[in-house]
């Protein structure tokens, strides 16, 4: 079985995989000073409730864009699980994945997973939405090739920044106020950040459709996108594993190429 490891630099997230099928998903938070150990008790223990252990996994995919985690990631994958861990900037040298940009290498992996991921289940023209610790727009060729994209504030980080900049505003968590004008602070603030990446999503597809001349499947996925889904038309198709199923694509591919 395969274990695929995103690790994001709010979450991680670990999935196993039996070819196509998906086995067990887990979710954790990104924390830089976890050690190996420490990861392998608490993924040990989640896959035992799905009769699984650390025998069953036979390779170890990994994205990571958190370096400060990567030892301890490695370490997990040689030292508990047996596996020599095969990263996604590996995958990728041998992937030929078009890469139209002027600085191919500052591609974050996660981003290039996701255009693997949507172009082969969507196809055509894309933009993928991800609604992560940023919130980031990338735009997908047709024939699959990455062609750049916009990066933004993820949605929980603005309000942080409301919170932690103003002495008078409060924290609040992430939602979908009643109404545009708030009545509150609380409410207002909901909807400054809420209505206000709504505007953005459809701002920005609407500029990058006509600046490409022609019109984008909008993919979006992240924690956060079926809260987006439910009143942003310009979102099509929402899919919270395209990160897990392109990296497992590439590493299909790798594996291929390598046998």
């Amino acid at each position: 079985m395969l274990l695929v490891i995103d690790n994001g630099n709010t979450n991680g997230v670990f999935a196993i995989y039996e070819g196509e099928k998906l086995v067990g998903e887990w979710r954790c938070s990104s924390d830089p000073r976890r050690t190996s150990d420490e990861y392998a008790v608490w993924l040990t223990q989640l896959m035992r409730l799905v009769d699984l252990g650390p025998d069953d996994v036979t390779a170890v995919a990994l994205s990571n864009v958190v370096p400060a985690a990567d030892r301890a990631l490695q370490l997990l994958s040689r030292n508990y699980l047996g596996c020599e861990p095969i990263s996604v900037h590996e995958m990728l040298a041998s992937a030929n994945i078009p890469v139209r940009i002027s600085r191919p290498d500052q591609v974050g992996a996660d981003r290039l997973a996701n255009a693997k991921a949507a172009h082969a289940r969507y196809s055509g023209p894309l933009i993928i939405v991800d609604f992560g610790t940023a919130t980031t727009f990338d735009v997908i060729d047709s024939d699959g090739g990455y062609s750049g994209g916009v990066i933004a504030p993820g949605v929980n980080l603005s309000l942080e920044a409301l919170y932690m900049a103003a002495a008078r505003l409060p924290r609040i968590p992430v939602g979908k106020p009643p109404q545009v004008v708030g009545d509150d602070t609380v409410s207002a603030m909901q909807s400054g950040v809420f209505w206000g990446y709504v505007a953005l999503i459809e701002g920005l597809i609407v500029r990058i459709d006509k600046e490409r001349q022609c019109q984008h499947k909008v993919i979006a996925t992240g924690g956060l996108a079926p809260l987006f889904e439910s009143v942003c038309e310009a979102i099509h198709h929402v899919d919270l594993d395209l990160t897990l199923r392109g990296v497992r694509l590439l590493y299909e591919g790798h594996r291929a190429r390598s046998a």
